[in-house]
């Protein structure tokens, strides 16, 4: 069923971008980079990621189309989950993982609804090289390095498509702020229902595209606009879990059935164009034997050339 899921939408994207090409443009590109050395700094479970959009479609105009396709995001991600104790992990931790993935998204409106809908092809395993990457990072900066026997016992080799579906709408609040209740749908690699909210003090996010990170919950910036200042950004979502590669139950491992994020940042404009954002995410329990939450940071800067 997924599987022929993600084969429908990428016939639909297909169909779409033939018909716009002609119209489209590149419009943007956003990252976000998540790390818990930016948090609670243990170096465990989502203890790194990184995700960017590239973004193209017809002319902006302060909102995403209405046509399904009409605006593409090709989307590369990158993540590494790790044991606690990534030496001699505890029995019944969660094992190594390294996961990268490339997508297609669309976003788009109907009315005061807005849309993001996307597949993405997910490489799991020692083929992504992420363990022999955070082993030669770790061993360069003099920080433990995963032990062979926790790189050998890591979430085998697999390629999986992932679905992921979102619905959410803006509501102001005076001004100066807004909120925007949404709900997520997730198939694939982890397979989830979420619901949850963002608030914004500022202008952030008025007449521009932001994407949803994976991992933290946080929206960064892809189509920008020149707003100079600070806002800050409030969210909290619950899911329901019924299903994760990440935490096979073959190896004596049951994931919880729900999982909570709550989350804060703050991003900032200079009149010259530096732009920056730094946020907190906690994530509540995945696991059985996962006895604490944990929090993870993200940040993104760019300065123009």
């Amino acid at each position: 069923m997924l599987k022929t899921l993600a084969v429908a939408l990428c016939a639909t994207f297909c169909l779409a971008d033939l018909a716009d090409a002609q119209d489209r443009q590149r419009l943007g590109y956003g990252r976000l980079i998540t790390n818990d050395f930016f948090g609670d700094g243990e170096d465990r479970w989502r203890t790194g990621g990184f995700q960017s959009s590239r973004v193209w479609g017809p002319d902006w105009d302060g909102v995403a189309p209405t046509g399904f396709g009409q605006l593409l995001e090709l989307r590369l991600a990158a993540e590494i989950i790790a044991p606690d104790d990534i030496r001699t992990p505890a029995p019944g931790d969660r094992p190594y993982a390294g996961a990268l993935s490339v997508g297609l998204h669309t976003h788009f409106t109907r009315g005061p609804m807005e849309y993001s809908v996307g597949g993405d092809i997910v490489f799991l395993g020692p083929q992504t090289r992420l363990d022999e990457f955070q082993d030669a990072f770790h061993d360069t900066f003099n920080i433990v390095r995963p032990s062979d026997a926790v790189r050998d016992a890591q979430i085998e080799n697999d390629i999986l498509p992932n679905v992921v579906v979102e619905a959410g709408r803006s509501f102001d609040i005076g001004k100066a702020s807004s909120i925007r209740p949404f709900v997520e749908a997730r198939a694939g690699v982890e397979t989830m229902v979420r619901a949850g909210v963002d608030f914004t003090y500022g202008a952030l996010g008025r007449g521009e595209l932001l994407v949803r990170d994976g991992v933290s919950g946080q929206r960064y910036r892809v189509v920008q606009g020149d707003w100079t200042g600070f806002s800050f950004v409030l969210g909290a979502d619950i899911a329901r879990v019924t299903d994760s590669e990440f935490l096979p139950a073959e190896r004596g491992i049951t994931h919880e059935d729900t999982r909570e994020r709550v989350r804060a940042g703050v991003m900032w404009r200079s009149e010259t164009g530096i732009t920056g954002f730094y946020g907190l995410t906690y994530l509540g329990e995945e696991f059985d034997g996962q006895d604490e939450g944990q929090i993870v940071g993200a940040i993104r800067w760019r300065v123009p050339f």
